[in-house]
């Protein structure tokens, strides 16, 4: 070899290794996202002793209006435990959650009826969650039925579900300040 293919070698790997430099130097500068934990819908995740909530958000048609939450509570201790959401106003709904096991408060047999929303749709609304002697303020979205998934959560104004929904006849009878959810599992 002579110089002049010595030194385009010296060049060519010279160009290689600042081209490897800058690709792996990506996660050097850059935060790594999978690294970050975040609820990844359009609701938020708490944990409260041995309940887990996740995907908790509020679907209401205004401010002063009926709220449901919808979501799911994880309940991982070895007894059952009563959830209770408190929001705006004084409104409170209480979620009986079984032993080891889950509930969705997106079927009827276990809606969830707040009396006001707080916020109007598209906000945050602080909600105080309790379990026992453990309680946490979290900040709830709310949503209205602009998207089609959650038309069939919005209460009416007396607490029902809406004419438009699929379930029968299941959300609480009232919007009352002090509303209790269906049975669990």
């Amino acid at each position: 070899m002579n110089t002049v293919q010595r030194g385009k070698l010296a060049i060519a790997a010279a160009a290689i290794g600042v081209g490897l430099l800058s690709v792996t130097g990506c996660g050097f500068v850059n935060a790594q996202q999978t690294q970050h934990q975040y609820s990844a819908s359009d609701g938020v995740k708490a944990d409260l002793g041995q309940l887990q909530l996740r995907n908790i958000l509020i679907v209401a048609s205004g401010e002063k209006e009926p709220g449901r939450v919808i979501g799911a509570v994880f309940n991982q201790g070895t007894s059952d435990a009563t959830l209770t959401i408190s929001g705006a106003n004084g409104s409170q709904t209480e979620i009986p959650v079984k032993a080891n096991s889950e509930t969705y408060l997106n079927t009827g047999s276990d809606s969830a009826i707040l009396s006001s929303a707080g916020v109007i749709p598209g906000g945050l609304t602080p909600v105080t969650i309790r379990s026992g002697s453990d309680s946490a303020t979290i900040n709830v979205p709310v949503v209205d039925g602009t998207l089609p998934e959650y038309k069939e959560y919005l209460p009416t104004p007396s607490g029902s579900a809406s004419p438009t929904s699929t379930e029968s006849g299941s959300a609480s009878p009232s919007a009352t300040s002090t509303e209790s959810a269906g049975a669990g599992h």
